[in-house]
Order: structure tokens, then sequence, then C-alpha cells
């Protein structure tokens, strides 16, 4: 069967792989990987299962349960959290990295597997005991943001830190 010809000079067929061609030969240019005012984003998804509660001791329990319902509750209840983290900076000529994963791995689990995976966050991770951050999406993503940065030194910046308690529930914070 014939391919149409749509009074260009050329086939559809051959429009497209013209294109193509054109579309690769841009793509890797180096004037496009090295252009300086595109930024380069990377984001690492990493997970963990632990146990909180909302609760502040200068208040009493059952006020604790009119703001917080049920997160509230003395016997905590759990999660498996999703933490997406993501971060920038130039990329290496050598490698087209961002940052080196190895270093970014062993960051997240320094920071945030080893220190949340299977815990109770309010008892067993000091920042978040009684008295101090009360355990919420938005503190635990500004907490690990923090943590992370520390972490990575100048190696890249954590632009932002996504935790999901679930899939109808998540918390973003940016740097």
């Amino acid at each position: 069967m014939a391919m149409p010809d749509f009074g260009l000079g050329f086939t559809f067929c051959h429009a497209t792989i013209r294109y193509s061609i054109s579309l690769v030969a841009l793509l890797t240019s180096p004037l496009v990987r090295t252009c300086p005012s595109m930024p380069t984003f990377l984001t690492r998804r990493v997970t963990f299962a632990a146990a909180h509660r909302y609760r502040r001791p200068d208040w009493p329990q059952e006020r604790n349960e009119q703001v917080f319902g049920l997160c509230a509750r003395e016997n905590y209840h759990g999660h498996t959290y999703t933490c997406d983290v993501t971060v920038t900076g130039p990329l290496d000529a050598t490698t087209g990295f961002v940052i080196d994963l190895g270093l970014l791995d062993r960051a997240l689990a320094a920071e945030v597997r080893d220190r949340f995976d299977h815990r109770n966050i309010n008892l067993d991770v000091p920042e978040f005991a009684d008295g101090k951050r009360i355990p919420s999406g938005e503190e635990l993503a500004a907490f690990i943001c923090e943590r992370l940065q520390s972490a990575l030194g100048t190696a890249a910046k954590v632009v932002e830190v996504t935790i999901a308690e679930d899939a109808t529930l998540s918390a973003t914070y940016r740097a």
C-alpha cells in the first residue's frame, strides 16, 4: 500500500522520519544539554511504615480529640508513607547526573528509612516527642528536607519533599 502524498512533495511516512531525526538531533545537541537556563531536577521515592498520633501535651485529651479527631487517639495509628525527594543542581559533564545516586540513596537511608521505618514517630524520633514537633505530613516533609540538605551538603540542593500518608493525602515542603 502506497503512503499518501499530502502535496508536500514527500509522503507522510518520510515527513515523520525527517521530523524524528531533527528532534533527536536537537535534543542531543551540546547546546541543549549544557544550556544553563534549563534547570534539571531528579526525584527519588522511598517508602516507610510508621505509627504516630497528633497531640499537644499542654492540652487536655478532649481538646486534642476536638482539634485532631481520630488522629489523637492514645494508641496511635499507622501508615505506609511515600516520600518523594526532588533535588537540583548542575549536570555533571562526565556522568550526566545531577547527583551521585549512591550518595542520595545513602542519605535517604540514613535520614528517612533508618530514622522512620517501623517506628513510632512520637516515641522513637526525639524531634517528634511530646512537646516538640507534631508528626503531621507537613512537619515530616519540612524535617526530612532539613535533614537531607544537611546530609547532602553542596552535592545538590533539595528543592522539594512530598510525604504521602496514602493515595488521598500528601503534604509538600518546598525549600
